[in-house]
Protein backbone atom coordinates (compact mmCIF):
# COMPACT_ATOMS: atom_id res chain seq x y z
CA UNK A 1 0.00 0.00 0.00
CA UNK A 2 1.29 3.34 -0.88
CA UNK A 3 1.36 6.39 1.41
CA UNK A 4 2.52 9.77 0.20
CA UNK A 5 3.79 12.70 2.18
CA UNK A 6 0.52 14.48 1.63
CA UNK A 7 -1.88 12.99 4.15
CA UNK A 8 -4.98 13.39 2.02
CA UNK A 9 -3.32 11.35 -0.70
CA UNK A 10 -2.15 8.88 1.89
CA UNK A 11 -5.77 7.90 2.35
CA UNK A 12 -5.80 6.30 -1.07
CA UNK A 13 -2.30 4.98 -0.58
CA UNK A 14 -3.00 3.41 2.75
CA UNK A 15 -5.91 1.46 1.41
CA UNK A 16 -4.02 0.31 -1.64
CA UNK A 17 -1.26 -2.01 -0.70
CA UNK A 18 -3.09 -2.64 2.55
CA UNK A 19 -4.89 -5.40 0.68
CA UNK A 20 -7.37 -5.94 -2.02
CA UNK A 21 -10.82 -6.04 -3.37
CA UNK A 22 -13.22 -8.84 -4.19
CA UNK A 23 -14.95 -10.84 -6.90
CA UNK A 24 -15.76 -14.15 -8.51
CA UNK A 25 -14.59 -14.21 -12.15
CA UNK A 26 -16.85 -15.83 -14.67
CA UNK A 27 -14.07 -17.96 -16.07
CA UNK A 28 -13.98 -21.53 -17.35
CA UNK A 29 -14.19 -24.05 -14.56
CA UNK A 30 -12.05 -26.78 -16.08
CA UNK A 31 -8.29 -26.38 -15.42
CA UNK A 32 -7.45 -27.58 -18.94
CA UNK A 33 -9.55 -24.82 -20.47
CA UNK A 34 -7.63 -22.23 -18.44
CA UNK A 35 -4.20 -23.48 -19.41
CA UNK A 36 -4.69 -22.82 -23.10
CA UNK A 37 -5.24 -19.02 -22.80
CA UNK A 38 -2.21 -18.76 -20.54
CA UNK A 39 -0.04 -20.55 -23.12
CA UNK A 40 -1.31 -18.37 -25.94
CA UNK A 41 -0.62 -15.24 -23.89
CA UNK A 42 2.97 -16.34 -23.27
CA UNK A 43 3.36 -16.72 -27.05
CA UNK A 44 2.02 -13.21 -27.49
CA UNK A 45 4.82 -11.81 -25.34
CA UNK A 46 7.51 -13.73 -27.18
CA UNK A 47 6.40 -13.08 -30.74
CA UNK A 48 4.04 -10.10 -30.89
CA UNK A 49 1.69 -12.16 -33.10
CA UNK A 50 -0.25 -10.68 -35.97
CA UNK A 51 -3.38 -10.49 -33.89
CA UNK A 52 -1.83 -7.73 -31.78
CA UNK A 53 -0.41 -5.67 -34.63
CA UNK A 54 -3.25 -3.16 -34.59
CA UNK A 55 -2.59 -2.47 -30.92
CA UNK A 56 1.18 -2.28 -31.17
CA UNK A 57 1.14 -0.03 -34.22
CA UNK A 58 -1.79 2.23 -33.32
CA UNK A 59 -1.27 5.97 -33.81
CA UNK A 60 -1.49 8.22 -30.78
CA UNK A 61 -3.75 11.27 -30.95
CA UNK A 62 -2.34 13.63 -28.33
CA UNK A 63 -4.75 16.27 -27.08
CA UNK A 64 -5.35 18.53 -24.10
CA UNK A 65 -5.91 16.75 -20.80
CA UNK A 66 -8.65 18.79 -19.14
CA UNK A 67 -12.13 17.35 -19.33
CA UNK A 68 -13.78 20.55 -18.12
CA UNK A 69 -13.66 23.39 -15.59
CA UNK A 70 -13.83 21.02 -12.60
CA UNK A 71 -10.99 18.81 -13.78
CA UNK A 72 -8.11 20.01 -11.60
CA UNK A 73 -5.76 17.22 -12.65
CA UNK A 74 -6.35 17.84 -16.34
CA UNK A 75 -5.89 21.57 -15.94
CA UNK A 76 -2.62 21.09 -14.06
CA UNK A 77 -1.34 18.75 -16.76
CA UNK A 78 -2.30 21.25 -19.45
CA UNK A 79 -0.63 24.10 -17.59
CA UNK A 80 2.60 22.08 -17.39
CA UNK A 81 2.54 21.45 -21.14
CA UNK A 82 1.52 17.80 -20.92
CA UNK A 83 -0.75 16.11 -23.40
CA UNK A 84 -3.10 13.16 -23.03
CA UNK A 85 -4.35 10.35 -25.23
CA UNK A 86 -6.47 7.22 -25.17
CA UNK A 87 -4.97 3.94 -26.34
CA UNK A 88 -6.83 0.76 -27.14
CA UNK A 89 -5.87 -2.64 -25.69
CA UNK A 90 -7.62 -6.01 -25.78
CA UNK A 91 -9.53 -7.13 -22.73
CA UNK A 92 -8.18 -10.63 -23.28
CA UNK A 93 -4.80 -10.97 -24.96
CA UNK A 94 -5.67 -14.48 -26.07
CA UNK A 95 -8.62 -13.04 -28.00
CA UNK A 96 -7.25 -9.84 -29.60
CA UNK A 97 -10.22 -9.58 -31.92
CA UNK A 98 -12.67 -9.43 -29.05
CA UNK A 99 -13.69 -6.78 -26.58
CA UNK A 100 -11.34 -3.83 -26.13
CA UNK A 101 -10.51 -1.41 -23.33
CA UNK A 102 -9.34 2.19 -23.23
CA UNK A 103 -6.13 3.22 -21.49
CA UNK A 104 -5.75 6.86 -20.46
CA UNK A 105 -2.19 8.08 -20.98
CA UNK A 106 -0.42 11.39 -20.32
CA UNK A 107 2.93 12.63 -21.60
CA UNK A 108 5.17 15.46 -20.47
CA UNK A 109 7.63 15.54 -23.33
CA UNK A 110 11.38 15.93 -22.91
CA UNK A 111 12.37 19.59 -23.10
CA UNK A 112 15.93 18.72 -24.23
CA UNK A 113 15.33 16.51 -27.27
CA UNK A 114 19.05 16.36 -28.04
CA UNK A 115 19.67 14.61 -24.72
CA UNK A 116 16.51 12.54 -24.78
CA UNK A 117 16.80 9.12 -23.13
CA UNK A 118 13.29 7.97 -24.05
CA UNK A 119 9.99 7.36 -22.26
CA UNK A 120 9.88 6.89 -18.49
CA UNK A 121 6.69 5.02 -17.58
CA UNK A 122 5.35 5.74 -14.13
CA UNK A 123 3.18 3.67 -11.82
CA UNK A 124 1.78 4.91 -8.52
CA UNK A 125 1.22 1.55 -6.85
CA UNK A 126 -1.95 0.27 -5.31
CA UNK A 127 -2.81 -1.88 -6.97
CA UNK A 128 -5.42 0.33 -8.54
CA UNK A 129 -3.57 3.63 -8.16
CA UNK A 130 -4.18 6.21 -10.87
CA UNK A 131 -1.05 7.47 -12.61
CA UNK A 132 -2.18 10.11 -15.08
CA UNK A 133 -0.90 13.04 -13.01
CA UNK A 134 2.41 11.40 -12.06
CA UNK A 135 4.49 13.30 -14.66
CA UNK A 136 3.85 16.42 -12.58
CA UNK A 137 4.98 15.08 -9.20
CA UNK A 138 7.80 12.89 -10.49
CA UNK A 139 8.99 15.62 -12.84
CA UNK A 140 9.33 17.95 -9.89
CA UNK A 141 11.37 15.37 -7.96
CA UNK A 142 13.64 14.73 -10.95
CA UNK A 143 14.46 18.38 -11.53
CA UNK A 144 16.65 18.93 -14.59
CA UNK A 145 16.95 15.18 -15.17
CA UNK A 146 13.29 15.19 -16.22
CA UNK A 147 14.24 17.28 -19.25
CA UNK A 148 15.78 14.14 -20.80
CA UNK A 149 12.64 12.04 -20.58
CA UNK A 150 9.15 11.81 -21.92
CA UNK A 151 7.37 11.28 -18.62
CA UNK A 152 4.47 8.90 -19.22
CA UNK A 153 1.56 8.59 -16.81
CA UNK A 154 -0.92 5.76 -17.26
CA UNK A 155 -4.19 4.94 -15.57
CA UNK A 156 -4.00 1.12 -15.69
CA UNK A 157 -6.87 -0.94 -17.03
CA UNK A 158 -10.08 -0.37 -15.01
CA UNK A 159 -8.51 2.53 -13.06
CA UNK A 160 -9.17 6.26 -13.20
CA UNK A 161 -9.94 7.56 -16.70
CA UNK A 162 -9.32 4.20 -18.32
CA UNK A 163 -12.24 1.84 -18.85
CA UNK A 164 -13.66 1.76 -15.29
CA UNK A 165 -14.71 -0.96 -12.90
CA UNK A 166 -17.28 -0.42 -10.18
CA UNK A 167 -18.65 -3.28 -8.13
CA UNK A 168 -21.29 -1.09 -6.48
CA UNK A 169 -19.85 -1.22 -2.97
CA UNK A 170 -20.94 1.15 -0.23
CA UNK A 171 -17.45 1.24 1.30
CA UNK A 172 -14.12 2.40 -0.07
CA UNK A 173 -11.90 -0.40 1.17
CA UNK A 174 -11.97 -4.16 1.41
CA UNK A 175 -9.21 -3.95 3.98
CA UNK A 176 -10.40 -3.65 7.55
CA UNK A 177 -9.94 -5.24 10.95
CA UNK A 178 -11.43 -8.56 12.03
CA UNK A 179 -12.65 -6.87 15.19
CA UNK A 180 -12.48 -7.79 18.84
CA UNK A 181 -14.07 -11.25 18.94
CA UNK A 182 -15.38 -14.19 16.93
CA UNK A 183 -18.75 -12.55 16.34
CA UNK A 184 -17.06 -9.49 14.85
CA UNK A 185 -14.92 -11.74 12.66
CA UNK A 186 -18.05 -13.49 11.37
CA UNK A 187 -19.37 -10.04 10.42
CA UNK A 188 -16.18 -9.60 8.39
CA UNK A 189 -16.72 -12.92 6.67
CA UNK A 190 -20.26 -12.01 5.65
CA UNK A 191 -19.21 -8.55 4.54
CA UNK A 192 -16.29 -9.77 2.44
CA UNK A 193 -18.44 -12.45 0.84
CA UNK A 194 -20.97 -9.78 -0.10
CA UNK A 195 -18.26 -7.59 -1.66
CA UNK A 196 -17.07 -10.52 -3.75
CA UNK A 197 -20.59 -11.43 -4.83
CA UNK A 198 -21.29 -7.84 -5.86
CA UNK A 199 -18.23 -7.85 -8.11
CA UNK A 200 -19.24 -11.15 -9.68
CA UNK A 201 -22.79 -9.96 -10.19
CA UNK A 202 -21.85 -6.65 -11.79
CA UNK A 203 -18.59 -7.40 -13.59
CA UNK A 204 -18.11 -11.16 -13.69
CA UNK A 205 -17.33 -11.31 -17.39
CA UNK A 206 -14.28 -9.02 -17.14
CA UNK A 207 -12.86 -10.03 -13.75
CA UNK A 208 -10.59 -12.81 -15.10
CA UNK A 209 -8.69 -10.23 -17.16
CA UNK A 210 -7.99 -7.70 -14.41
CA UNK A 211 -4.50 -8.89 -13.56
CA UNK A 212 -0.94 -7.66 -13.20
CA UNK A 213 0.17 -9.76 -16.16
CA UNK A 214 -2.40 -8.07 -18.39
CA UNK A 215 -1.38 -4.67 -17.04
CA UNK A 216 2.20 -5.52 -17.98
CA UNK A 217 1.01 -6.48 -21.46
CA UNK A 218 -0.76 -3.13 -21.67
CA UNK A 219 2.54 -1.45 -20.75
CA UNK A 220 4.17 -3.10 -23.72
CA UNK A 221 1.43 -1.83 -26.00
CA UNK A 222 2.12 1.66 -24.66
CA UNK A 223 5.83 1.17 -25.32
CA UNK A 224 5.23 0.08 -28.90
CA UNK A 225 2.70 2.83 -29.61
CA UNK A 226 5.28 5.37 -28.39
CA UNK A 227 7.72 3.93 -30.92
CA UNK A 228 10.26 3.01 -28.24
CA UNK A 229 12.32 -0.19 -28.40
CA UNK A 230 12.75 0.00 -24.61
CA UNK A 231 11.20 1.89 -21.72
CA UNK A 232 12.56 3.22 -18.47
CA UNK A 233 10.33 2.70 -15.48
CA UNK A 234 9.63 4.10 -12.01
CA UNK A 235 7.20 2.11 -9.90
CA UNK A 236 6.21 2.68 -6.29
CA UNK A 237 4.97 -0.05 -3.95
CA UNK A 238 2.76 -2.46 -5.92
CA UNK A 239 4.24 -0.72 -8.96
CA UNK A 240 7.54 -2.37 -8.04
CA UNK A 241 5.88 -5.76 -8.40
CA UNK A 242 4.37 -4.70 -11.73
CA UNK A 243 7.85 -3.69 -12.90
CA UNK A 244 9.23 -7.10 -11.97
CA UNK A 245 6.45 -8.82 -13.88
CA UNK A 246 6.98 -6.62 -16.94
CA UNK A 247 10.71 -7.31 -16.98
CA UNK A 248 10.01 -11.05 -16.73
CA UNK A 249 7.41 -11.14 -19.49
CA UNK A 250 9.27 -8.78 -21.82
CA UNK A 251 13.01 -9.34 -21.38
CA UNK A 252 15.24 -6.79 -23.03
CA UNK A 253 12.58 -4.09 -23.19
CA UNK A 254 13.56 -2.16 -20.06
CA UNK A 255 16.22 0.51 -19.84
CA UNK A 256 16.59 2.30 -16.48
CA UNK A 257 14.36 0.84 -13.80
CA UNK A 258 13.67 2.24 -10.32
CA UNK A 259 11.55 0.28 -7.83
CA UNK A 260 10.64 2.28 -4.71
CA UNK A 261 8.99 0.52 -1.75
CA UNK A 262 9.82 -2.92 -3.07
CA UNK A 263 7.15 -5.62 -2.99
CA UNK A 264 8.63 -9.08 -3.42
CA UNK A 265 6.76 -11.96 -4.99
CA UNK A 266 6.73 -13.83 -1.67
CA UNK A 267 4.92 -10.93 -0.02
CA UNK A 268 2.34 -10.53 -2.79
CA UNK A 269 -0.60 -12.52 -1.44
CA UNK A 270 -4.28 -11.83 -0.84
CA UNK A 271 -3.38 -10.76 2.70
CA UNK A 272 -0.76 -8.22 1.70
CA UNK A 273 -0.11 -6.88 5.18
CA UNK A 274 0.45 -10.25 6.82
CA UNK A 275 4.01 -10.27 8.10
CA UNK A 276 4.02 -6.51 8.67
CA UNK A 277 2.33 -6.63 12.07
CA UNK A 278 5.38 -5.83 14.17
CA UNK A 279 6.37 -2.95 11.87
CA UNK A 280 2.97 -1.35 12.31
CA UNK A 281 2.97 -1.89 16.07
CA UNK A 282 6.41 -0.27 16.25
CA UNK A 283 5.21 2.63 14.11
CA UNK A 284 2.19 3.09 16.38
CA UNK A 285 4.44 3.23 19.45
CA UNK A 286 6.80 5.67 17.76
CA UNK A 287 3.91 7.94 16.82
CA UNK A 288 2.53 7.68 20.36
CA UNK A 289 5.86 8.90 21.72
CA UNK A 290 5.82 11.80 19.27
CA UNK A 291 2.26 12.73 20.28
CA UNK A 292 3.11 12.49 23.99
CA UNK A 293 5.88 15.05 23.51
CA UNK A 294 3.17 17.36 22.14
CA UNK A 295 0.46 16.63 24.68
CA UNK A 296 -0.23 20.33 25.11
CA UNK A 297 -1.35 20.40 21.47
CA UNK A 298 -3.25 17.13 21.12
CA UNK A 299 -4.20 16.10 24.66
CA UNK A 300 -3.80 12.40 23.92
CA UNK A 301 -1.57 11.69 26.92
CA UNK A 302 1.66 12.95 28.44
CA UNK A 303 3.53 9.65 27.98
CA UNK A 304 3.72 7.07 25.25
CA UNK A 305 1.83 4.60 27.42
CA UNK A 306 -0.98 7.08 27.98
CA UNK A 307 -1.28 7.86 24.28
CA UNK A 308 -1.46 4.14 23.53
CA UNK A 309 -4.12 3.82 26.22
CA UNK A 310 -6.10 6.53 24.45
CA UNK A 311 -5.85 4.60 21.18
CA UNK A 312 -6.98 1.45 22.98
CA UNK A 313 -9.90 3.35 24.50
CA UNK A 314 -10.96 4.54 21.04
CA UNK A 315 -10.83 1.05 19.56
CA UNK A 316 -12.65 -0.53 22.52
CA UNK A 317 -15.37 2.10 22.36
CA UNK A 318 -15.84 1.47 18.65
CA UNK A 319 -16.20 -2.23 19.42
CA UNK A 320 -18.87 -1.56 22.02
CA UNK A 321 -20.83 0.81 19.81
CA UNK A 322 -19.88 2.59 16.58
CA UNK A 323 -18.50 6.07 17.09
CA UNK A 324 -20.65 8.98 15.93
CA UNK A 325 -18.64 11.70 14.18
CA UNK A 326 -20.85 14.19 12.44
CA UNK A 327 -22.85 12.28 9.85
CA UNK A 328 -20.47 9.30 9.98
CA UNK A 329 -20.38 6.17 12.10
CA UNK A 330 -17.10 4.36 12.63
CA UNK A 331 -17.17 0.76 13.82
CA UNK A 332 -14.56 -1.62 15.17
CA UNK A 333 -13.66 -2.82 11.68
CA UNK A 334 -12.73 0.57 10.22
CA UNK A 335 -11.55 2.49 13.30
CA UNK A 336 -8.15 0.74 13.21
CA UNK A 337 -7.82 1.60 9.52
CA UNK A 338 -7.90 5.31 10.37
CA UNK A 339 -4.76 4.80 12.46
CA UNK A 340 -3.22 2.54 9.86
CA UNK A 341 -3.63 5.29 7.26
CA UNK A 342 -1.43 7.57 9.32
CA UNK A 343 1.36 5.10 10.01
CA UNK A 344 2.84 4.95 6.51
CA UNK A 345 5.11 7.92 7.19
CA UNK A 346 7.00 9.35 10.15
CA UNK A 347 7.09 12.87 8.71
CA UNK A 348 5.84 15.45 11.18
CA UNK A 349 3.02 16.59 8.88
CA UNK A 350 1.59 13.09 8.71
CA UNK A 351 2.04 12.47 12.42
CA UNK A 352 0.28 15.76 13.11
CA UNK A 353 -2.59 14.73 10.85
CA UNK A 354 -3.01 11.41 12.66
CA UNK A 355 -2.84 13.05 16.08
CA UNK A 356 -5.44 15.61 15.05
CA UNK A 357 -7.78 12.86 13.87
CA UNK A 358 -7.15 10.83 17.03
CA UNK A 359 -8.10 13.84 19.14
CA UNK A 360 -11.51 13.91 17.46
CA UNK A 361 -11.93 10.14 17.73
CA UNK A 362 -11.15 10.30 21.43
CA UNK A 363 -13.97 12.78 21.94
CA UNK A 364 -16.30 10.47 20.03
CA UNK A 365 -15.14 7.54 22.17
CA UNK A 366 -16.08 9.54 25.26
CA UNK A 367 -19.55 9.90 23.69
CA UNK A 368 -19.37 13.67 23.63
CA UNK A 369 -22.35 15.16 21.82
CA UNK A 370 -22.05 16.72 18.36
CA UNK A 371 -18.47 15.65 17.57
CA UNK A 372 -17.65 17.05 14.14
CA UNK A 373 -14.83 15.95 11.81
CA UNK A 374 -12.47 18.48 10.27
CA UNK A 375 -11.81 18.49 6.52
CA UNK A 376 -9.16 15.75 6.62
CA UNK A 377 -11.12 13.37 8.84
CA UNK A 378 -14.17 14.00 6.68
CA UNK A 379 -12.13 12.93 3.67
CA UNK A 380 -10.84 9.82 5.43
CA UNK A 381 -14.26 8.76 6.67
CA UNK A 382 -15.86 9.47 3.31
CA UNK A 383 -13.16 7.39 1.65
CA UNK A 384 -13.53 4.44 4.01
CA UNK A 385 -17.19 4.28 4.94
CA UNK A 386 -19.05 5.40 1.81
CA UNK A 387 -19.12 4.29 -1.81
CA UNK A 388 -17.29 7.35 -3.10
CA UNK A 389 -14.08 5.36 -3.59
CA UNK A 390 -15.79 2.17 -4.67
CA UNK A 391 -14.39 2.32 -8.20
CA UNK A 392 -10.74 2.42 -7.10
CA UNK A 393 -11.32 -0.12 -4.33
CA UNK A 394 -13.06 -2.47 -6.75
CA UNK A 395 -10.12 -2.32 -9.16
CA UNK A 396 -7.63 -2.87 -6.37
CA UNK A 397 -9.33 -5.98 -5.11
CA UNK A 398 -9.96 -7.36 -8.57
CA UNK A 399 -6.26 -7.12 -9.43
CA UNK A 400 -5.09 -8.84 -6.27
CA UNK A 401 -7.69 -11.58 -6.45
CA UNK A 402 -7.16 -11.97 -10.19
CA UNK A 403 -3.48 -12.57 -9.47
CA UNK A 404 -3.26 -14.63 -6.30
CA UNK A 405 -6.69 -15.60 -4.95
CA UNK A 406 -6.77 -18.89 -3.12
CA UNK A 407 -9.37 -20.52 -0.92
CA UNK A 408 -7.70 -21.08 2.41
CA UNK A 409 -10.80 -21.83 4.43
CA UNK A 410 -12.57 -19.26 6.59
CA UNK A 411 -11.28 -20.76 9.82
CA UNK A 412 -7.66 -20.27 8.80
CA UNK A 413 -8.05 -16.49 8.94
CA UNK A 414 -9.49 -16.58 12.44
CA UNK A 415 -6.58 -18.71 13.60
CA UNK A 416 -4.13 -16.26 12.05
CA UNK A 417 -5.93 -13.28 13.62
CA UNK A 418 -5.88 -14.84 17.08
CA UNK A 419 -2.26 -15.89 16.78
CA UNK A 420 -1.19 -12.37 15.75
CA UNK A 421 -3.42 -10.59 18.26
CA UNK A 422 -1.30 -11.71 21.21
CA UNK A 423 1.75 -9.70 20.12
CA UNK A 424 0.12 -7.24 17.72
CA UNK A 425 -3.29 -6.29 19.16
CA UNK A 426 -3.69 -3.33 16.80
CA UNK A 427 -2.19 -4.61 13.55
CA UNK A 428 -2.74 -8.36 13.87
CA UNK A 429 -6.53 -8.43 13.35
CA UNK A 430 -6.19 -5.99 10.45
CA UNK A 431 -3.28 -7.63 8.65
CA UNK A 432 -4.69 -11.16 8.89
CA UNK A 433 -8.38 -10.55 8.36
CA UNK A 434 -10.26 -12.44 5.70
CA UNK A 435 -10.17 -11.05 2.16
CA UNK A 436 -12.86 -11.14 -0.51
CA UNK A 437 -10.33 -13.22 -2.46
CA UNK A 438 -11.41 -16.14 -0.28
CA UNK A 439 -14.65 -16.12 -2.30
CA UNK A 440 -13.01 -15.54 -5.71
CA UNK A 441 -12.54 -17.97 -8.55
CA UNK A 442 -9.08 -19.42 -9.18
CA UNK A 443 -7.01 -17.02 -11.31
CA UNK A 444 -6.86 -17.74 -15.02
CA UNK A 445 -3.06 -17.57 -14.99
CA UNK A 446 -0.67 -18.67 -12.25
CA UNK A 447 1.40 -16.08 -10.39
CA UNK A 448 4.44 -14.89 -12.32
CA UNK A 449 7.69 -16.61 -11.43
CA UNK A 450 10.55 -14.09 -11.46
CA UNK A 451 13.77 -15.85 -12.44
CA UNK A 452 15.69 -13.17 -14.33
CA UNK A 453 18.41 -10.68 -13.35
CA UNK A 454 17.61 -7.02 -13.97
CA UNK A 455 20.00 -4.10 -13.32
CA UNK A 456 17.51 -1.99 -11.38
CA UNK A 457 17.80 0.55 -8.58
CA UNK A 458 15.83 -0.58 -5.52
CA UNK A 459 14.84 1.91 -2.83
CA UNK A 460 13.39 1.05 0.60
CA UNK A 461 13.21 2.37 4.15
CA UNK A 462 14.07 -0.03 6.94
CA UNK A 463 10.87 0.81 8.81
CA UNK A 464 8.47 0.69 5.87
CA UNK A 465 5.14 -0.53 7.26
CA UNK A 466 3.68 -1.51 3.87
CA UNK A 467 6.45 -3.15 1.85
CA UNK A 468 8.83 -4.41 4.49
CA UNK A 469 12.54 -4.03 4.02
CA UNK A 470 13.15 -7.77 3.82
CA UNK A 471 11.26 -7.75 0.51
CA UNK A 472 13.73 -5.30 -0.97
CA UNK A 473 16.57 -7.48 0.28
CA UNK A 474 14.91 -10.51 -1.33
CA UNK A 475 14.68 -8.81 -4.73
CA UNK A 476 18.27 -7.55 -4.38
CA UNK A 477 19.44 -11.12 -3.83
CA UNK A 478 17.42 -12.42 -6.77
CA UNK A 479 18.75 -9.63 -9.02
CA UNK A 480 22.53 -9.53 -8.42
CA UNK A 481 22.85 -6.87 -11.12
CA UNK A 482 20.66 -4.49 -9.11
CA UNK A 483 21.64 -2.08 -6.33
CA UNK A 484 19.74 -1.28 -3.14
CA UNK A 485 19.43 2.19 -1.63
CA UNK A 486 18.49 1.76 2.03
CA UNK A 487 17.02 4.64 4.02
CA UNK A 488 17.98 3.58 7.52
CA UNK A 489 15.87 4.51 10.51
CA UNK A 490 12.94 5.81 8.45
CA UNK A 491 9.34 4.66 8.78
CA UNK A 492 8.26 5.71 5.32
CA UNK A 493 6.56 4.05 2.40
CA UNK A 494 7.65 5.70 -0.84
CA UNK A 495 10.94 7.59 -0.72
CA UNK A 496 11.86 9.29 -3.99
CA UNK A 497 10.37 12.76 -4.17
CA UNK A 498 8.16 12.08 -1.15
CA UNK A 499 10.32 11.83 1.95
CA UNK A 500 12.77 14.64 1.42
CA UNK A 501 15.83 12.44 1.86
CA UNK A 502 18.49 14.20 -0.19
CA UNK A 503 20.81 11.21 -0.23
CA UNK A 504 18.21 8.81 -1.66
CA UNK A 505 16.81 11.36 -4.13
CA UNK A 506 20.33 12.08 -5.37
CA UNK A 507 21.01 8.38 -5.97
CA UNK A 508 17.81 7.97 -8.00
CA UNK A 509 18.41 11.07 -10.08
CA UNK A 510 22.06 10.20 -10.73
CA UNK A 511 21.00 6.80 -12.04
CA UNK A 512 18.22 8.20 -14.20
CA UNK A 513 20.61 10.84 -15.50
CA UNK A 514 23.55 8.62 -16.41
CA UNK A 515 22.14 5.11 -16.56
CA UNK A 516 24.92 3.97 -14.24
CA UNK A 517 24.05 2.17 -11.05
CA UNK A 518 26.15 2.85 -7.95
CA UNK A 519 29.15 0.57 -7.60
CA UNK A 520 27.70 -0.97 -4.46
CA UNK A 521 24.61 -0.76 -2.30
CA UNK A 522 24.07 2.59 -0.62
CA UNK A 523 22.83 3.40 2.87
CA UNK A 524 21.23 6.78 3.48
CA UNK A 525 20.23 7.92 6.93
CA UNK A 526 17.02 9.51 8.03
Amino acid sequence: MRTTTRMHLAIAGAVTLVCGAAALPAAATEPAERAEPAERAEQAERAEPAGLTRYYSQPIDWHTCSLGPDDDTGQQLDAAGARCADLTVPLDYTDPGGRTLTLAVSRLAASHPGERVGPLLLNNGGPGGAGLEMPLTVGQAMGEVADKYDLIGVDPRFVGRSTPLDCGWDVGSAVFSAGSDRAAFQESVSFQRDLAERCERTNGEVLPYITTRNTARDMDVVRAALGAPRISYLGYSYGSYLGQVYAQLFPGRTDRMVLDGVLSTSQYTQTLLAGNESLNEQALRAWAGWAADRNATYGLGATRARVLATVDRILRAAAEEPLRIGDFTLDQHFAPVVFFVGLGSDLDENRDALATMAKTLARAADREPDVRPDALLTEVLTFLTTGQNAQAASAQLAIICGDVAERRGVGSYWKAVQSARATAPFAGPLANNISPCEFWDTPVEPPTVIDNNVPALLVNATGDTRTRYTGAQEVRTRWPASRLVTVAGARQHGIFGEYGNTCADRQVNAYLDTGRLPARDVTCWK
